[in-house]
């Protein structure tokens, strides 16, 4: 069941202008480069032109403002058209055509599936990895013979010992290692190179093959001429607005080619006799793995990020990448890229969603994007509106200002509903049952993202990445900085910063530099090593009136090895000149900061953030509660103590005064200051009237069949409408009169709904915990008129403009997952299709499903308008 939209939904605001004069004139009508994308995932590929025209056209009349193509595994045994052939290449053609003639934004992934690599990655440009592998060799032995050597192999060193502490490098020979004879035995400790051996995950038919080694410069100038450049030729006349790359997940790499030389190059000293430190602990093993990692970071960055991006300008597009994982990069890493992408609801520890948007602040780029509702509610099919929201509203408190929804699967006309999707994805696209009520979602999405595009952002507290340690931390085949960081920048004073009222961003030894870098309080966190040079950057940021938080210890190391003993003499000074000894405890961070600077924001709970943005003409603050229960917020703001407050679910706007605010479960609001304030007052109703519970009356309709409402509840308790995915109809006639409706009885409220028990520890994904009241969305026509929707708390709608005195015809068009259709059958059978072209994925959380909640939980009532 593909659904069509009843409704144009306020065509300025879904299709504004392409700038807005005011901010008040843009979250009136937003323009539409601020629309959510999708990634739209075809798979196999194997795609028809009818379809992906009518998609496309589904994505605009949704609210979407764009896609970003990517082929993925197949789903079918035949048909399927390989990766980078003719038949793809002109489906390509296809898209981009009718995208842009559709006025929507058109990007495209630099390869299929994740990470980079395929068919045309070869064993000696593949992701690589050295191993130790130990030889015996006997008491009185001269020789032993080296490993014979795969695709891909080498040997990088031999060392021989009675173990690795005392073993001497030794240079092998015609396959052997040669020694003189020694009474005892000993081991020869070979160092081998070799492919990790990681084949591209998820790829398409014929895109097959290693992962590349994002460190050599061979390996990615193969993948843009043999992927890119073929890729492209699909974009004759206009090429893609940018070009993807997913997250750097090439595991198990810690190795190219050539790291030896550039190793000595750029460290000033000869690894290869330190190489078994990397694989033993000794006292230099920290500093040796810090230096081998930098090395590794600086090598991705000047082989990958910047020939990808310099690619990508030649070529009329934009590099987006999500700049983290492996092999290691920092976050000034994001600097050498057009647009820095990130991902990660998680908004109160350490992120890689903002570890993207400080990078974003620090070098002053105005739009941070975000792979949005990946592993939503666990599942495909299972998450709502709701958990969209909930999700975004965490986003955007770590600096998000623009969505590509994760995903759109392409799906045949033949597929039984609701079609096709991806293995570990929620589904936006128009076999969702709760699609009716996409363009409101889209437009809160819009509206969310121009306003926090304006000015810029405010973050009075920065917190250092301690790269070095993190780099220090490293082991044989794990090398990341953004994934040892969260071991440093833990939860509490992560929580401490978030609930003294401030908003922060993370900040690198290189980004100290950055014009961006503007923050009052640097914090740094638990952590030995750093680099001098950045320390006296640090030291200056003190000199010029900057606060510097050391928590429960101070740094004492330097980072290298060939300096190590005067650069921690040095890091070691400038501790004593920086703090006399003293150091915060982490229990303390919070309150130490609220006696050093004043809180940009007070009144919040743990459960509520803020994000604030500068604007030419005042201030503007986002407050989004993310929990499952109503809050009431004495709220004051450093920018003032009255303004407005917008309501971007419906664009309403009051006036301020300072009076408490509450918020219901996943709600959130917009308050500006100053000039900016400008934006034209909802009027308020001030008389009252006596609400009106509708509790009978009503009747309830799936298709043609029609019975009356005897109670209010799921529509599963129904044993023939419990596998029933779609929309269902609630309907009656209420009479007002013109006392009722001049008292502003036309508010239609459907409850609260109760929080859910939320499950301890971290899981894959986010949705919201809460039971609605309406499940899962619904649209409300009053006397043959759409009057909107209702899809996230607070569960109500104002009818006023479509209310008369006398009777008026209400209709609720309520509707719910596809979950139900789904738990009515059996899974999914892919055993044929394994069989073919092997295990390509597994779905997620699709197994033993039961249907879900569904229609009006509870009888809605009529009342006074606020």
């Amino acid at each position: 069941m593909r659904l069509l939209l009843t409704t144009s939904l306020a065509v300025a605001a879904l299709w504004g202008p392409a700038q807005a004069d005011t901010v008040a004139d843009g979250f009136a009508a937003p323009p539409a480069e601020a629309r959510p994308m999708v990634r739209w995932w075809w798979f196999g590929p194997k795609v028809s032109d009818a379809e992906i025209v009518r998609e496309i056209k589904a994505m605009k009349q949704g609210g979407f403002g764009g896609f970003e193509l990517a082929a993925l595994y197949p789903l079918e045994l035949d048909g399927n058209q390989p990766y980078l052939s003719d038949q793809h290449l002109a489906a390509l053609k296809r898209a981009n055509e009718t995208g842009r003639a559709e006025g929507l934004r058109v990007d495209v992934t630099l390869g299929s599936g994740w990470p980079f690599g395929g068919p045309h990655i070869t064993a000696d440009l593949a992701a690589a990895r050295v191993a130790l592998v130990k030889l015996p060799l006997a008491a009185s032995a001269t020789a032993v013979d080296l490993p014979t050597l795969k695709p891909g192999e080498r040997v990088v060193a031999a060392f021989v010992g009675t173990s690795a502490a005392d073993a001497v490098l030794v240079e092998p020979t015609a396959g052997k290692v040669t020694v003189k004879a020694a009474p005892a035995a000993r081991t020869v400790f070979v160092v081998l190179q070799s492919p990790t051996g990681q084949q591209v995950k998820r790829a398409s038919v014929g895109s097959e093959g290693y992962v590349l080694d994002h460190m050599s410069p061979d390996a990615v100038q193969t993948h843009l001429h043999a992927v890119g450049d073929r890729l492209l030729t699909a974009f004759p006349d206009a090429k893609p607005y940018a070009v993807f790359s997913d997250s750097l997940e090439a595991y198990g790499t810690d190795w190219t080619d050539d790291l030896l030389a550039e190793f000595k190059k750029r460290r000033g000293y000869d690894l290869k006799p330190h190489l078994l430190k990397w694989f033993d602990t000794t006292p230099d093993s920290a500093a040796i793995r810090r230096d081998w990692g930098l090395t590794l970071a600086e090598l991705t960055e000047e082989r990958y990020l910047t020939p990808v991006n310099d690619w990508a300008k030649r070529n009329g597009t934009r590099f987006r990448s999500q700049t983290y994982g492996h092999p290691p990069v920092t976050l000034s890493s994001m600097r050498r890229v057009d647009l820095a992408d990130g991902e990660g609801a998680d908004w109160r520890i350490f992120s890689r969603m903002r570890w993207a948007s400080s990078a974003n602040h620090l070098y002053e780029k105005s739009v941070t994007s975000a792979e949005a509702w990946t592993w939503l509610h666990q599942g495909a099919f299972q998450a709502t509106p709701l958990d969209i929201k909930a999700e975004a509203d965490t986003l955007m408190l770590q600096g998000v200002n623009h969505f590509i929804a994760h995903g759109w699967p392409y799906s045949p006309p033949e597929a039984p509903e609701p079609g096709w999707a991806m293995y570990a994805a929620a589904v936006f696209n128009d076999h969702n049952p709760w699609w009716t009520v996409m363009p409101e979602v889209n437009l809160y999405l819009q509206r969310m993202s121009w306003l926090l595009q304006q000015g810029q952002p405010v973050a009075d507290i920065a917190v250092y990445i301690p790269q070095d340690d993190a780099l220090a931390a490293s082991k044989p085949g794990t090398v990341s900085v953004d994934g040892e960081a969260g071991k440093y920048i833990t939860k509490g004073p992560t929580a401490q910063i978030l609930d003294a009222g401030f908003a922060f961003d993370y900040v690198d030894d290189e980004a100290l530099s950055a014009k961006g870098f503007k923050a009052k309080v640097l914090i740094l966190p638990k952590m030995t090593r750093i680099d001098p040079a950045a320390y006296a950057k640090i030291e200056a940021f003190a000199k010029a009136g900057g606060w510097v938080v050391a928590v429960d210890r101070l740094p004492d190391s330097g980072a290298d090895l060939i300096e190590a003993e005067a650069d921690t003499a040095a890091v070691k000074a400038i501790s004593a000149r920086l703090f006399k000894g003293t150091i915060v405890a982490e229990n303390d961070v919070g309150a130490t900061l609220k006696t050093i600077a004043a809180p940009d924001v007070t009144g919040l709970t743990p459960e509520t953030g803020f994000v604030h943005r500068k604007l030419a003409d005042g201030d503007l603050y986002f407050v989004a509660n993310t929990g499952n229960t109503p809050v009431t917020l004495p709220l004051t703001f450093s920018a003032g103590n009255t303004g407005q407050v917008w309501n971007a679910v419906d664009g309403t706007v009051r006036a301020w005064d300072g009076a408490p605010v509450t918020l219901a479960p996943y709600e959130s609001r917009v308050f500006v200051f100053g000039a900016a304030a400008s934006a034209k007052l909802t009027p308020v109703v001030t008389a009252k009237a006596p609400s009106r519970p509708l509790v009978s009356g009503w009747t309830l309709s799936f298709g043609t069949s029609t019975k009356p409402v005897a109670a209010f509840g799921s529509w599963t308790n129904d044993p023939a409408r419990q596998h029933f995915s779609g929309v269902a109809t609630y309907s009656r006639t209420i009479k007002l009169n013109k006392a009722d409706l001049a008292a502003g009885l036309t508010r239609l409220d459907f409850g609260d709904g109760t929080p859910e028990t939320i499950p301890n520890g971290r899981r894959n994904g986010s949705r919201a915990w809460l039971n609605a009241p309406v499940r899962d969305a619904a649209e409300v026509f009053v006397n043959g008129q759409r009057a909107g929707a209702v899809w996230t708390a607070p569960y109500e709608i104002d009818l006023k403009p479509f209310l008369k005195a006398g009777d008026n015809r209400i209709e609720i068009r309520v509707a719910n997952t596809a979950v139900n259709t789904l738990a009515g059958r059996p899974a999914t059978d892919y055993t044929a299709l394994r069989a073919k072209y092997g295990d390509r994925f597994q779905p997620q959380n699709m197994d033993n499903l039961k249907p879900l909640p569904s229609g009006l939980m509870q009888a809605p009532v009529l009342e006074t308008a606020q």
